[in-house]
């Protein structure tokens, strides 16, 4: 465990010599909260709700999923996995005494852990830019259900960015998985819009995978909904992390014969 925490350590540090990185994200934060201040600041001009959100409601949950959906850094790993694996370099992983799949989470988490500083300042400013009634539940059981889970979905996502990263063994270009997967991503984890406003059928059908539970049912438990949904969210995603350990376990054991690379 100590391991994993230098390697977290060392990210944390290292994201600290990026600083665009950081000031992009929040910038990229800001951008979706302004879009989405615009958006439904016309649909609200309109109605006074929709599908059980006021425009107060609606603006908190886009602040929540926005910081949510930045906090999620494990993109990196299969686009490092791949390139290390065609360059070479992918030795170095190999030979460190820890287990490489620990060792993207340790690093994910680590950079993660930063970020959501700064991010979190970027929400806060805008809601008193935006003079919005922030809506948040104080119930300290939905809050720490939400925490949970979305540290959960971190794990998850770390996982399968994993496994789109070792198909580099065996694939020329894993861009089609990454183009595929960050497509479904970003709508069904409702960064987009709340998956609320879908039809019944298309929700219960999106309830039955991880991403769900990633973003958006965190999101919709900090603003005070849901709660009826914590105990099936959260067998859902531990069921999805334990499959993705065997497969990952498998998938690497037998992918990495193929690797013929040299150097460290």
């Amino acid at each position: 465990m100590r391991k994993y925490l230098e390697v977290a350590k060392i990210l944390f540090k290292a994201q600290l010599s990026w600083r665009f990185d950081i000031a992009f994200n929040m910038i990229f934060i800001t951008i979706k909260i302004l879009f989405a201040f615009i958006i439904w600041g016309a649909v609200f001009g309109e109605h006074k709700e929709v599908a059980g959100f006021n425009f107060n409601t609606m603006l908190s949950y886009y602040i929540i999923s926005s910081f949510l959906s930045q906090l999620e850094m494990s993109e990196g790993v299969s686009g490092e996995i791949s390139g290390r694996i065609r360059n070479g370099s992918f030795s170095k992983y190999m030979v460190i005494p820890v287990k490489i799949e620990g060792y993207f989470l340790a690093q994910t988490f680590g950079a993660a852990a930063l970020h959501m500083i700064f991010n979190l300042i970027a929400a806060i400013v805008w809601v008193f830019i935006f003079h919005i009634r922030f809506t948040v539940t104080n119930d300290p059981f939905l809050i720490l259900s939400a925490a949970l889970m979305v540290i959960l979905g971190l794990v998850f996502m770390v996982q399968l960015n994993f496994f789109i990263g070792i198909l580099a063994f065996k694939f020329q270009d894993i861009g089609l998985f990454l183009m595929i997967k960050g497509n479904i991503v970003v709508f069904v984890t409702g960064t987009m819009i709340p998956l609320i406003l879908l039809p019944g059928v298309i929700q219960s059908v999106m309830r039955l995978f991880p991403f769900y539970y990633v973003t958006y049912l965190p999101s919709m438990l900090f603003i005070g909904r849901n709660a009826g949904e914590i105990l099936i969210g959260l067998l859902t995603l531990s069921l999805w992390m334990l499959a993705f350990v065997f497969i990952n376990k498998i998938s690497y054991g037998r992918l990495r014969r193929k690797y013929d690379g040299v150097g460290i």
